[in-house]
């Protein structure tokens, strides 16, 4: 039994004549005949009632059936190869801002492989300002980070707005309390990011209105390696809530009254996007799923 045979005893359903089907396949009618007859003697039984008008038998209704169903599954099939044919010469650069990347991004990027299995990611770690500036090159299709400073041809589409809380040793004054005010922060050595992080720029503005420059700040550029210095007890940190969601023994996490920081976390894409568009699509659904999965602040975009 051939496919070609298959098609063709569909073809002349639908049409109902056998001309009309040899003229849409484009082959003489005696060739069209051929391949009916050799199906019917693959199936040892006729599949039409011949005369002057094409009907089915009994048995050639009930191999319709199966046969449409079999055809939908081969052109199914057919075109799930091709995509595999063309996923394999695919390329996703992303950029992606910590702490995402490290805390949240491996599980999103394991759904998409689960769907995209030979398509080839590659992850830039980078701030939201050299996200943006990579994109400006060329080198990254798009990024999840933050707002950066300043955006040029790029649009951010935010989906997730953090909040800031502080990270202390167990044995820190303060990690008895149930919530903290910035006032009670005088004379602290806080961890800080660099200084062109807006978050830092954001804090330290705050900072100073509660409690001026009475304060030490030791940097340290990754948020996610502030936990082990906080552990040691070389100072606390104010970060968002993800970079302190995987806590240490021996650290405390407080909420902070009268901080109205709340950084931002979205898609930065170019305005004239290039690279796989419909990977690109895929890879943001992924995202927004996981983060509502984890009962994180969702704002539907377009």
């Amino acid at each position: 039994m051939d496919i070609k045979e298959i098609e063709t005893f569909v073809l002349i359903v639908r049409t109902g004549s056998f001309q009309k089907a040899a003229e849409l396949l484009q082959y003489a009618q005696p060739t069209i005949s051929s391949r009916i007859k050799q199906l019917e003697s693959d199936l040892a039984t006729p599949l039409f009632h011949r005369g002057k008008h094409v009907t089915l038998t009994t048995q050639g209704q009930a191999f319709y059936k199966k046969a449409e169903e079999f055809l939908l599954h081969y052109q199914s099939l057919a075109l799930f190869g091709s995509q595999l044919v063309k996923e394999s010469n695919q390329t996703l650069t992303i950029g992606v801002s910590d702490p995402t990347a490290s805390l949240i991004l491996p599980e999103i990027l394991t759904r998409f492989k689960e769907e995209f299995p030979l398509t080839t990611i590659a992850i830039q770690v980078m701030d939201a300002n050299s996200c943006n500036q990579s994109l400006q090159e060329g080198t990254i299709d798009f990024a999840i980070c933050g707002e950066p400073t300043l955006l040029s041809e790029q649009l951010f589409e935010p989906f997730f707005y953090d909040e800031l809380n502080l990270l202390v040793y167990d044995t820190h004054p303060l990690a008895q309390k149930e919530r903290i005010t910035l006032a009670e922060l005088n004379q602290e050595t806080f961890l800080m990011t660099p200084e062109n992080c807006p978050i830092r720029i954001k804090i330290e503005q705050y900072l100073k209105q509660a409690i001026g420059t009475n304060y030490k700040k030791i940097e340290v550029t990754t948020s996610l390696a502030h936990k082990y210095y906080v552990q040691q007890k070389i100072g606390i940190s104010i970060f968002t809530s993800i970079a302190h969601s995987e806590r240490l023994p021996h650290t405390v996490v407080l909420p902070i009254d009268s901080l109205p920081i709340r950084p931002a976390i979205g898609f930065l894409t170019p305005t004239k996007p290039h690279g796989e568009l419909e990977l690109i699509r895929a890879f943001k659904a992924f995202t927004l799923a996981v983060f509502q999965q984890k009962g994180m602040i969702y704002l539907p975009i377009n």
